[in-house]
């Protein structure tokens, strides 16, 4: 079985700037992301985006520009992300088991790289990213300072999350 870190988008990966992100020029990867990636894909991570996209839903932007982001952040982090998966419903107009609190895009990901959920980690900024980590069994980390909530562990970016994972820390339980 593999391992593999889940990494929310915005606000992890790329500036949060307090709206949906999806214009390119908009879409500010974050310093010291491509490094964290590296260090982490050469620990033996698979490395997956798992993002909600619900401006799709609300006809803000569509799925392509979604991916023309990913691919921006591919060429700045020299294409070490494995996968991409996003969920393009909002509640006020759809349902879906894949936007996160709802843990559909990590299982997805889990049965396609043969993943140990005791070996794999999410790194997101939102409470929601943890609920959905804790429904399959993965331990997750909080980043920022977005949320109010008393979660531990919390670091401060990405980077710190990097230490956290390479170190073997102990998972919560």
């Amino acid at each position: 079985m593999n391992k593999a870190v889940f990494l929310d988008r915005d606000g992890v990966l790329n500036e949060e700037i307090g709206h949906y992100v999806w214009k390119l020029e908009e879409f500010v990867v974050l310093p010291d992301v491509a490094a964290s990636l590296a260090r982490l894909k050469q620990a033996g991570y698979y490395l997956v985006v798992v993002t909600n996209q619900a401006g799709i839903a609300k006809g803000l932007y569509s799925a392509a520009e979604v991916q023309a982001c990913q691919q921006k952040l591919q060429q700045a982090t020299g294409n070490l992300l494995d996968a991409l998966y996003f969920a393009p419903a909002h509640p006020s107009v759809s349902e879906s088991l894949a936007r996160k609190p709802g843990s559909l895009m990590l299982e997805k990901a889990m049965a396609r790289f043969q993943l140990d959920p005791t070996r794999c980690w999410m790194v997101g900024d939102r409470l929601r990213d943890m609920q959905a980590a804790e429904r399959v069994g993965v331990q997750g980390i909080l980043v920022g300072a977005s949320e109010p909530a008393a979660y531990q562990p919390r670091v401060a970016d990405l980077q710190a999350a990097t230490d956290l994972i390479l170190a073997g820390s102990v998972r919560n339980s």
